[in-house]
């Protein structure tokens, strides 16, 4: 897995938790959400008061989970933050549902939804309810490619447009099991098996 921009963090990071929501029937705790950063290949810096700063070579991830809410910003390391995200998780007592989002500090540079739409868990049957395009990024000679398996595709394809970039929100052009964003950059790939 690849980390070099807000996006290639957020975008798995968004997916382990709806995962860990879906087997545990809650949100992780501060320890099980530092569990999962480090997994990520990032290196604990600072744990203070309710404060987590975690650090890649590339990248900088600010932690504050609370009781009913988990917010984590990633960032450059280089403190640029046109292209900072947000991960926020929480249960939303009134859907009755767990949501995770991706949520751009920067509205201009984001035209869609961070992985299509969020994540929605129904919060009895521990379901997913939504649709979200969510992996892990590899790099291969073509490029940076956000790597999705046949099941997230299937249900992609029969309920929303394949076409629109799940990253930025661009249109999406298919060869095989590989698209191209002309306007971010980033490729998708589909993984079956």
């Amino acid at each position: 897995m690849k980390l070099y921009e807000p996006v290639t963090l957020a975008m798995p990071l968004a997916k382990e938790i709806g995962g860990f929501i879906r087997r545990e029937g809650r949100l992780p705790a501060g320890d099980e959400l530092r569990e999962i950063l480090k997994g990520f290949g990032l290196e604990e810096s600072c744990l203070d008061r309710g404060l987590g700063v975690y650090r890649s070579k590339f990248l900088i991830a600010l932690v504050f989970p609370r009781e009913e809410t988990i917010v984590v910003d990633v960032i450059s390391s280089s403190g640029e933050l046109s292209d900072a995200l947000e991960v926020i998780a929480y249960h939303d007592k009134k859907l009755e549902a767990f949501v995770v989002e991706i949520l751009p500090t920067n509205d201009l540079e984001y035209e869609g939804n961070v992985g299509i739409e969020p994540i929605i868990i129904d919060g009895e049957t521990l379901e997913l309810e939504s649709n979200p395009v969510l992996g892990h990024f590899e790099e291969d000679e073509e490029g940076l490619f956000l790597v999705i398996d046949g099941k997230t595709y299937e249900r992609w394809r029969g309920e929303g447009d394949i076409h629109t970039c799940p990253i930025c929100g661009g249109e999406l052009a298919w060869k095989g099991d590989k698209a191209y964003c002309q306007d971010c950059g980033y490729g998708v790939k589909v993984v079956r098996g």
